[in-house]
Parts: structure tokens; C-alpha cells; sequence
């Protein structure tokens, strides 16, 4: 873990940074079971990288650690969106990655969803400019080996007090 450093652009809102070495999926789902615990309605949880870089596998941790348990948590690559009625908090699991236009966003429901719960979204820079700026944006970037990841964290100000926990 590196420490973490605050940073902004003129026109921007300031994000925290912080980055995570992920060694194997076990520490990828211990990651998305902190996330759980953190998450609040009206957060959103942007989740970046290649393919296979696994934002999949983080989703699924943030959901099953929610539902206390392994519940089914299929890919909404098709769907685009699932929904979660967890304990606590509705978790709405988006993926943007066969969006065609950022305007179809509104067709999505999504302004609604952050409304009632959180939003957990693979691809999110699909959507332009048509998401908050204050979220947390997970970067997940492939390591060395095959398991091996490097999670870089980037909080808005509603994500800054909690950052600190999510990474300690």
C-alpha cells in the first residue's frame, strides 16, 4: 500500500488516492468485503480495467459480503443491470462495457437506483460525463503474475473520510 496522497485539477472536485497490492483473489474479495461494510445509498463505485482484470470478481465480493452469503451474483454484461435487495442496502451492479452512447444511460434507471441504494458499475468511463464526480473509482490494473493486481483507489470528497478504512 502505498500512502495515500490528495490531488485535483482546476474544474474538478479533490480525490483522495491510494493503491492496493492485490496478491490473489482472496484479497481481492477481502477488499470488496471492506467495501460492503463501507458502502452507503447514494454511493457509487466506479470499477475500472481491462478485461479480466477483475472487476467482476470485485462486485461479487462486495454483493456476497452484503448478502451475507454466496448468493448467485450473474454478470449483467448482457442485462446491463441487476439488482440486489441486500440487508441494509439495495446494490444496483451495472455494466456499461455494451453501451453504445452515453445517452442511453438514462434508459437505465440510474439516477433512481443511486436514489434507493448504491451503484457498483464495471465501465464506467463508457459513460462520458453522465456519472457523479464524487464517487470511489477502483482501477484495477494486472500485476506480474497471473493473480496479481495493483488496485489503485480514487475517492470524492463523500468517499474521503472512509478511504482510510477501506485501505487500513
Amino acid at each position: 500500500m502505498s500512502p495515500r496522497t490528495a490531488r485535483s485539477s482546476p474544474g474538478t472536485i479533490a480525490i483522495d488516492e491510494a493503491r492496493l497490492r492485490l496478491p490473489d483473489p482472496a484479497a481481492t474479495r477481502a477488499l470488496g468485503a471492506r467495501l460492503a461494510g463501507l458502502l452507503r445509498r447514494g454511493d457509487l463505485i466506479g470499477l475500472e480495467g481491462e478485461l479480466g482484470a477483475g472487476k467482476s470478481e470485485l462486485a461479487r465480493a462486495v454483493i456476497h459480503a452484503r448478502a451475507g452469503a454466496a448468493i448467485e451474483v450473474p454478470s449483467p454484461t448482457f442485462t446491463l443491470v441487476q439488482t440486489y435487495d441486500l440487508p441494509g442496502l439495495r446494490i444496483t451492479h451495472v455494466d456499461l462495457y455494451r453501451l453504445g452512447d452515453p445517452a442511453e444511460l438514462s434508459e437505465l434507471g440510474l439516477d433512481e437506483a443511486l436514489d434507493q441504494g448504491a451503484l457498483l458499475v464495471e465501465w464506467p468511463e463508457r459513460a462520458g460525463a453522465m456519472l457523479p464526480a464524487d464517487r470511489l473509482t477502483v482501477q484495477l490494473h494486472l500485476g506480474d503474475t497471473p493473480e496479481l493486481r495493483e488496485a489503485v483507489l480514487l475517492a470524492g470528497p463523500s468517499w474521503a473520510d472512509r478511504l482510510g478504512r477501506l485501505v487500513g
